[in-house]
């Protein structure tokens, strides 16, 4: 298999919470490259040389770095959308600036395109009991009942088929009814919030912290016939950014959903209810399991009322009234 390697910069100060955001989806084999422990070691360390290379000076000179891998597939596709997704949420909370630059960049460990090359393991795929996924490049030449979502995930977004992605779609097949408004946090290409339409949604407002979500979002809705009548994107970071809130609150929503990671839907509950009709249902995902009863504890605490948990390989969802 081949891999891609996946470099985060940022500083001294920020290594600590790239890694805890690494951790919280799964990834614990990580590469750390600290400009100032290099730099302290040659400090503390004269007594024991009179001489360093200046080659090796020049090749540990760089920006702080926490690297991982992720496989060039369908499934590293998933795991680095959610990478970036988590990484611009705290780019978006540093407003000083302390944690460095806080931008990605990948790299593969072969020749081929990984940029493209994820596409060939991504084929149609049935989600749940009402739901076919469908790559905007394929034809479908089957014939289905299932309402079929076309999608392009485009290159910094989910497709579909990771589990917590499944798992919400599952949900929203029980909770979404005609007439209901949804709310989508953290949308990225927009799968939830279309789905919520096409399974009879009357409206959806989406929002996430990376700007490149509206217009993939909104590209997607148009390949599944929906209209920005009934649907509306929006980037900003919901907990803080006062333009959104108004947009956000125009409406009173029967589902919310958060396919996000855990500490950001600690962080998102309160926002949440303050959102949601009375008897709403907020559905999470993203949640790794070592994680599930911290965010369990969190929704208590904010009035909820946990009504289902589902869980697929180390992935848990909590849809919660």
């Amino acid at each position: 298999m081949d891999w891609i390697k996946v470099t985060i910069y940022t500083a001294s100060e920020g290594i600590e919470g790239v890694t805890g955001r690494l951790y919280q989806l799964g990834i614990t084999g990580l590469e750390i490259e600290d400009e100032q422990d290099f730099k302290d070691f040659l400090e503390n360390n004269k007594q024991y040389w009179d001489y360093v290379d200046d080659d090796l000076i020049k090749a540990k000179k760089g920006e702080t770095n926490v690297s991982c891998y992720v496989s060039d597939d369908l499934n590293g596709q998933e795991l680095l959308a959610a990478i970036r997704g988590s990484i611009a949420e705290m780019k978006s909370i540093d407003e000083n600036g302390e944690f460095g630059r806080l931008e990605i960049e990948v790299k593969s460990t072969a020749t081929e395109d990984w940029a493209n090359n994820w596409k060939k393991y991504f084929h149609p795929m049935e989600v749940g009991e009402k739901i076919l996924i469908k790559p905007e490049w394929e034809e479908y030449s089957g014939e289905t009942d299932r309402i079929v979502f076309n999608i392009n995930p485009g290159m910094s977004f989910g497709t579909g088929s990771h589990y917590t992605t499944q798992l919400c779609i599952e949900a929203l097949e029980n909770y979404v009814k005609p007439g209901t408004k949804m709310l989508d946090l953290g949308c990225g290409s927009g799968i939830l919030s279309i789905i919520s339409l096409l399974l009879g949604a009357d409206e959806a407002v989406a929002v996430d912290i990376d700007p490149n979500a509206v217009d993939t979002a909104y590209e997607n809705a148009g390949m599944n016939g929906v209209t920005r009548e009934h649907y509306h994107v929006f980037s900003g970071n919901v907990v803080t950014d006062a333009e959104v809130q108004t947009e956000i609150g125009k409406y009173r929503y029967e589902v919310v959903a958060a396919n996000i990671v855990a500490d950001v839907i600690i962080g998102l509950a309160p926002k949440a209810r303050e959102y949601m009709k009375e008897g709403g249902v907020f559905i999470t995902s993203g949640i790794i399991a070592d994680r599930e009863n911290d965010v369990k504890e969190a929704l208590l605490e904010n009035g909820f009322e946990i009504v289902n948990v589902s869980r697929r390989k180390d992935w848990v969802s909590i849809v919660c009234r």
